[in-house]
């Protein structure tokens, strides 16, 4: 089936009770890495990118060339998606190269990126939809504020909103998203909680009430990487200094999965493992300038920690 949309994905998942991971990739490397993991693992999967960031001058033609090398995977049901756009030229952009979801993050306003009120936010997501669904893509909305940084900064610079059902229901019935992104207790970025208690916070009993009240509409969870603390010390071993952090524990994320989340955002973690493997191999062999072993020390490294999330969100033997 190759490239979906969104909401074909998720429907998929909500049927058999599983959720997709959604993995943020920043270029063509990163994203055969995920590919490659999806293959292997018999996974469908959600190729997603953040508008801005990526290594190439024209991001037109590093969208074109993403949506090539999925479709060059056909024994793969994956989604090309838009993460966190920011603005509806974001979204429109992406669709009109070809991406099958797109999220519009209205919760926060652009120019002061102060929280959102919830009647603008409800204005432009239902901006978005009419105009994705009018073109057949898939839309994800927020609601609620997702703490941390989303570009994975070393330090948290925003707060938890927490998602409230009523307001949920609400949103839903006027936007009329596909998916919905509620704040619950993760964080964005690669320091998310400074204590393991910290890291047990997200709220289930939440996402069971909001699932409750709009169960036509899948649940999405951001900042919930695990942050892997062997990634974290290989990369501070070979000239880091990221600070020591706790993620969300797989067993609270399968207990999210179990309440009702079909969408997970995994960016932080495969970035570890692609960083980790890139340091360590430079930093062990001095003499090599040929680049593709350190590169292929780093597609291996995130592929096969793509792989490890595939098993534990139980969407691997599903294609």
């Amino acid at each position: 089936m190759a490239l979906i949309t969104l909401a074909e994905i998720l429907d998929c998942a909500e049927a058999d009770g599983y959720a997709v991971g959604a993995f943020n990739v920043s270029d063509l490397n990163q994203a055969v890495a995920v590919l490659r993991a999806a293959r292997a693992e018999r996974s469908p999967v959600i190729v997603q990118v953040i508008a801005g960031m990526h290594p190439y001058d024209h991001e037109g033609w590093w969208w074109d060339r993403l949506r090539e090398l999925v479709l060059s995977y056909p024994d793969v049901n994956a989604v090309l998606h838009l993460d966190h756009g920011r603005s509806f030229n974001d979204c429109a952009r992406a669709i009109k190269h070809g991406f099958t979801g797109v999220m519009i993050d209205a919760s926060r306003d652009i120019d002061t990126d102060n929280p959102a009120t919830f009647d603008d936010n409800v204005a432009l997501t239902r901006r978005v939809v009419s105009f994705a669904h009018e073109r057949g893509v898939s839309v994800e909305g927020e609601l609620g504020t997702i703490g941390g940084a989303e570009a994975g900064t070393n330090g948290i610079v925003e707060e938890i909103v927490f998602a409230d059902p009523d307001q949920a229901a609400e949103f839903v019935a006027q936007t009329d998203v596909d998916a919905l992104a509620i704040a619950v207790g993760t964080s964005h970025g690669s320091v998310k909680f400074t204590t393991s208690e910290q890291s047990r916070r997200l709220r289930i009993e939440l996402i069971a009430k909001i699932r409750a009240r709009i169960p036509g509409t899948h649940l999405v969870l951001h900042g919930s990487s695990s942050i892997p603390a062997e990634s974290v010390r290989t990369i501070n071993c070979f000239g880091g200094s990221l600070t020591e952090s706790y993620g969300i524990g797989i067993e609270q994320k399968q207990q999210g999965i179990a309440s009702g989340i079909r969408k997970i955002n995994q960016g932080t973690d495969s970035h570890l493992a692609w960083t980790a493997a890139l340091r360590e191999t430079l930093g062990r062999d001095t003499v090599t300038v040929e680049p593709s072993t350190a590169i292929g020390a780093s597609v291996r490294a995130m592929s096969n920690a793509v792989s490890l999330r595939m098993r534990e969100f139980g969407s691997a033997g599903r294609i």
